[in-house]
C-alpha cells in the first residue's frame, strides 16, 4: 500500500472528555494511545504513517514515536492542511482519528476497495435511535452518522481545505466542492471516545500498566548576594540566595528534572530554556505546576517523591517539615509518600566551602488508571 499515506489525527485538546488527561495520552498496556494506533495500522501493511499532534507536545510525542510527528493545528481542517505541507507527497491519503482505536482492519479493507470510485470513500452507519431535527422527527433511514478512517484523493482535499470553512470532517470539505463522496458500511463498533464515559464501550483497549516508572533529578546552583533563597517553594532565611534564569530553586529543578525523567520527556532545560524571556525570574513554583499539568495531560501521575538538599549553610533541619508541607501541597501528595533529607558534604567540594547548594530528586510515576473510572 505505498500509494496511500496515514494520517493519524492526534492534536486535540479533549476538551469535552473530562478526566484531565488528553485521550490520545490514555495508556495502553505501556503504550500511548496514538502510538498503539499507528502501530495497528502498520500491522495492516502500511508504510508511510504520520501523525499530527499539538505543538507544545511535539518534542514528547517524537521521544516516542517510530513514525514521522507533525505539528496540527487549532481546528481539525487546520491540522490536516498543516500536515498535508509536511508530509510527502501521495496520491491517496487515508485519515483517522487515534480516538478510534478500535476500528477493525475489515472495515479499513472494505475502505480501499472503492478507493478509484470517488474523490473521497467515508464509513458511515444509520442512527439506531429516533431522529429529531428542528422539532421534527425525521426518517432515520435517511441521516448517516459518518466515521474514519476517510480515504480522500490528496490532491481533492488539498482544493477543499483551501476554502477554509471549519469543516469537521474531510468528507464535509469535499462534498461542498461538489465532489462526489462514496459511503460505505460503517462499524458500529468503531466508536470515537469523546466523553469519559464512552470508555466502558471500547473493548478492544487494554488497561494501563501498573508498573512505576523511576526518574532522577539533580540540579546546582551557585550562592549570588541580593537575592532572597528558594528552596521547596519556600523563602529560606539566609545572606544570600542563588544565581539562576529563574528564581534558582534548586530543589524544585531537582525535582521537575526527576518528573521529566521519569516520563520519558526530556529535562528541565528543554520544557524551560535558560534562554527564554519568558521565565526571567520567574518562580519555580510556576515551573513545577506547569510540568505537572504537563504530565497529568499525558495520563501521568506522581506516586512517591524521595529529596535530599545538600547545604553548608544555612542549616536546613527546622525547615525539613514546612517543606515536606510544601511539597504535598504543590504535588496533591500524602505526605506519606514524599521524603526530604537535607545534609552536609562534611566540608568537601563547593557546598562544603559554601560556594552553593545541590538537590536530587527520585521520583515514581504511575500510569493514570483510566479502567477503574
Amino acid at each position: 500500500m505505498s500509494d496511500i499515506a496515514v494520517l493519524l489525527l492526534a492534536a486535540g485538546e479533549s476538551n469535552r472528555f473530562g478526566l484531565g488527561v488528553k485521550k490520545q495520552w490514555l495508556w495502553i498496556g505501556e503504550e500511548p494511545l496514538w502510538l498503539s494506533v499507528a502501530r495497528k495500522f502498520r500491522g495492516w501493511g502500511f508504510e508511510r504513517i504520520t501523525i499530527a499532534v499539538p505543538e507544545r507536545e511535539l518534542p514528547f510525542f517524537r521521544r516516542y514515536s517510530e513514525f514521522p510527528v507533525v505539528q496540527g493545528g487549532a481546528t481539525r481542517e487546520e491540522t490536516v492542511r498543516k500536515a498535508l505541507l509536511q508530509m510527502e507527497k501521495s496520491p491517496h491519503l487515508l485519515i483517522s482519528d487515534v480516538a478510534r482505536p478500535c476500528l477493525s482492519r475489515e472495515l479499513v479493507e472494505r475502505i480501499l476497495l472503492h478507493r478509484d470510485e470517488a474523490p473521497c470513500v467515508a464509513p458511515a452507519i444509520t442512527p439506531p435511535d429516533t431522529v429529531v431535527y428542528q422539532n421534527e422527527t425525521v426518517d432515520r433511514s435517511q441521516v448517516l452518522l459518518v466515521q474514519t478512517p476517510q480515504l480522500c484523493h490528496t490532491e481533492t482535499l488539498k482544493r477543499a481545505l483551501e476554502e477554509g470553512r471549519g469543516f469537521t470532517d474531510e468528507s464535509s470539505a469535499i462534498r461542498a466542492l461538489g465532489e462526489r463522496v462514496l459511503y460505505v458500511k460503517g462499524e458500529r463498533g468503531a466508536l470515537k471516545l469523546t466523553f469519559a464515559e464512552d470508555l466502558r464501550w471500547l473493548d478492544c483497549l487494554t488497561p494501563p500498566s501498573q508498573r512505576g516508572r523511576s526518574g532522577y533529578g539533580f540540579d546546582v546552583h551557585p550562592f549570588t548576594p541580593d537575592r532572597p533563597l528558594y528552596l521547596c517553594g519556600l523563602e529560606i532565611p539566609h545572606s544570600h540566595g542563588l544565581a539562576g534564569h529563574s528564581d534558582a530553586d534548586v530543589a524544585l529543578h531537582a525535582l521537575i528534572d526527576g518528573l521529566l525523567g521519569a516520563a520519558g520527556f526530556g529535562d528541565i532545560g528543554e520544557l524551560f530554556p535558560d534562554n527564554d524571556p519568558r521565565y526571567k525570574g520567574i518562580s519555580s513554583v510556576q515551573l513545577l505546576k506547569e510540568t505537572l499539568s504537563l504530565l497529568t495531560s499525558c495520563g501521568f501521575r506522581v506516586e512517591q517523591v524521595d529529596m535530599t538538599i545538600m547545604a553548608e549553610r544555612p542549616k536546613l533541619k527546622e525547615f525539613k517539615l514546612p517543606m515536606e508541607e510544601r511539597l504535598s501541597e504543590l504535588l496533591s501528595l500524602e505526605r506519606g509518600k514524599i521524603n526530604l533529607k537535607a545534609t552536609t558534604t562534611e566540608g568537601l567540594g563547593f557546598v562544603g566551602r559554601e560556594e552553593g547548594i545541590a538537590a536530587t530528586a527520585l521520583v515514581t510515576l504511575r500510569y493514570f488508571d483510566w479502567s477503574r473510572r
